[in-house]
């Protein structure tokens, strides 16, 4: 029996010896990521929160939605009654104590008051595809984008929506906004991409400028594009020319992880996460990258990053998982 342990014992050394080697990135000298487990199987898909820091909300599959009082670290369920609809909320964003929520199928809402009480908007049936993104900019102001790419505005608390693209882009896998009210999507099947910005009546196609498929798209702290490709790569643009993409990054080379997203922590900090409990940072714009290895045994795949600002941050995860960014002094 001790023999057989003791064999057991040196295979497993051995593996984790293997899978060390496997990437020859840096690790962190410091882990700056708290991992919160939620009571609960879904997986998280945004977060925001009110003018209050440390009122906040976060929502995802199975249309959850927890409330935290005191920054992030502690998160109470709170359930809406949506009759027997199998929702999935897909965002959330607030504007002061007014806040919104998309969802799918097809579900808008709405509060006034922080997230005490919440109604619901009524949508056209009409309604190309199901809200996918909603982003609140000011006193019963809001726009929301569909998973379609159609985009449309409120000034009236939702009462009256104004389309502002008139074409579909078709079924997204990934949409995302600027500061500045631009868009990138990448389409379901991450064979091109297409960008939007204020003014436009169309949605402009882009074909992908290699043959691994795209996987996410944003926009930089400076204003220009990056892309997350299948096998691990990241690419950017300029600020001044978005078609001009620089050469291919790998974060980490000679993997398979998927990268699923990217955020910016500060305009030279960005952060990488993907599949398998993936996480990379870089300090300095993308030239170098460290690996967060403290966080590899959360059993998770990392699907968001957002920063609210430069000192609180999130990672979303799935089966519950959370990762709230809490730096130490050596790592702020």
């Amino acid at each position: 029996m001790f023999m057989r342990k003791l064999k057991q014992f040196v295979i497993l050394i051995a593996v984790s010896l293997f899978c060390i080697s496997c990437s020859q990135v840096p690790s962190t000298l410091d882990n700056p990521w708290k991992t919160l487990s939620l009571e609960t199987d879904v997986t998280f898909a945004d977060i925001a929160f009110t003018d209050d820091a440390d009122h906040g909300w976060l929502v995802g599959t199975k249309a959850a939605l927890f409330e935290t009082t005191d920054g992030g670290d502690t998160w109470e369920e709170r359930k809406l009654d949506l009759g027997d609809e199998k929702v999935s909320f897909t965002a959330v964003s607030f504007n002061g104590d007014e806040g919104w929520i998309t969802g799918k199928p097809a579900i808008l809402l709405h509060t006034e008051d922080g997230g005490k009480n919440w109604s619901r908007i009524p949508l056209s049936e009409k309604l190309p595809g199901a809200p996918d993104g909603v982003v609140a900019l000011g006193p019963e102001t809001a726009e929301m984008v569909t998973n379609l790419g159609a985009i449309y505005k409120t000034d009236n608390g939702g009462k009256t929506w104004n389309a502002l693209v008139e074409g579909a882009v078709g079924v997204a896998r990934n949409i995302q906004r600027s500061p500045d009210g631009r868009y990138v999507a990448v389409s379901a099947r991450g064979n091109f991409y297409s960008t939007w910005e204020p003014g436009q009546s169309e949605w402009t196609p882009h074909n992908r400028n290699s043959s691994r498929r795209l996987q996410a798209m944003g926009y930089s702290e400076e204003g220009g594009l990056w892309l997350l490709a299948r096998g691990g790569q990241l690419q950017f643009t300029s600020p001044e020319d978005l078609e001009d993409w620089q050469d291919v990054v790998y974060p980490e080379p000679s993997t398979s992880w998927g990268l699923l997203d990217l955020a910016y922590r500060t305009p030279e900090e960005i952060w990488v996460a993907g599949g398998s409990a993936n996480l990379l940072v870089s300090p300095d714009n993308g030239e170098t990258w460290k690996k967060d290895r403290s966080v590899e045994s959360v059993p998770s795949n990392f699907y968001k990053i957002v920063f609210v600002n430069q000192e609180k941050g999130f990672i979303l995860g799935q089966d519950g998982i959370l990762l709230k960014y809490e730096p130490t002094s050596e790592t702020a």
